[in-house]
């Protein structure tokens, strides 16, 4: 939750945090479609619901926008303390889902293939170099935590992105975390890492047909393209505000976690699928889209009809 909100990294952090938990989550006997749909639900429900970060950006610069825009012609605005508010139900919903995964669909222990003793070990090694390359100072982790509430702090009072993450640049950049000669090689890794997903994203987008969240599976762009349809079509049925609100951010969320082209699916694929032994579709696509979607659209439609 705090990739989308506090720290807004997105799925950057999962290629990074869940290969090397993978042994752990194996010993265990962790189900991974459940630990997919408790990801792919608080990445979604977190950047749906909360106004800062990400969620900012969908809930007063796209949402508000995009509903105030097709809605004041006929008398409908939106104040941003009504958006997240119009929300909460259909976050409610994928909350529902999520408990649903990890206490009832996905409980029993599962067994996965292990890595024969001698990758173990290697990975272990390279791991612990790893570990020891960038082990961090006591005064370098106060500084850490310094500079995401900075972030924090200035996101909020200059209503910008940009300028929370310049401060943590700074911040960090002072305390000696990272080194300026280190930038070049630390962005063009996180654009060769991301560059796939985008690729697969793109293609996506040219064959989502009348599926339009579910194929394309981005909420930010498909409330543009929804909004001409749900607005009018909502005011004429006569429902209220928050009523209309809620109606097109869960339909504009749907494909974040249920779409095989989304940003968060393939990000939980490209983190649980480290060893091999998790499949995109049905592994994190079908659990994912069970529980999330269909969560989000019962609690979306009963919330429609109350409000």
């Amino acid at each position: 939750m705090l990739s989308q909100n506090l720290v807004p990294v997105h799925i950057a952090f999962i290629p990074i945090m869940l290969p090397p938990l993978l042994e752990v989550l194996n010993r265990l006997r962790i189900d991974r479609r459940a630990v997919a749909v408790v990801l792919a639900c608080s990445m979604s429900a977190s950047c749906l619901l909360l106004p800062t970060g990400f969620g900012a950006i969908y809930l007063n610069e796209i949402l508000m926008t995009n509903v105030n825009g097709f809605g004041n012609a006929r008398g409908l605005t939106v104040t941003p303390d009504m958006a997240w508010k119009a929300m909460f139900w259909p976050v409610m919903g994928l909350a529902a889902g999520m408990l649903t995964a990890v206490f009832f669909s996905y409980r029993k222990p599962r067994d996965y293939p292990q890595l024969p003793q001698a990758d173990r070990q290697a990975d272990a090694q390279g791991s612990a170099g790893s570990e020891k390359a960038v082990s961090l100072h006591p005064f370098q982790l106060i500084m850490t935590l310094i500079a995401v509430t900075a972030a924090l702090i200035f996101q909020i009072a200059f209503d910008s992105l940009l300028v929370g993450a310049m401060i943590r640049f700074l911040i960090l950049t002072l305390a000696g975390v990272f080194r300026w000669r280190e930038q070049d090689d630390v962005f063009t890794h996180g654009v060769l890492m991301m560059s796939h997903i985008a690729i697969i994203i793109t293609v996506a987008s040219g064959f989502a047909g009348l599926f339009i969240t579910i194929g394309f599976g981005d909420s930010f762009a498909s409330v543009p393209i929804l909004a001409p349809i749900y607005i009018p079509l909502a005011l004429e049925k006569g429902l209220d505000p928050l009523a209309a609100v809620c109606l097109l951010g869960a339909a504009a969320g749907l494909g974040d976690a249920g779409s095989p082209a989304s940003t968060i699916s393939l990000g939980v694929t490209s983190g649980l699928a480290a060893d091999g032994h998790h499949d995109h579709i049905r592994d994190t696509v079908i659990p994912t889209f069970l529980h999330c979607n269909i969560g989000m659209l019962l609690f979306a439609g009963i919330a429609v009809l109350l409000l």
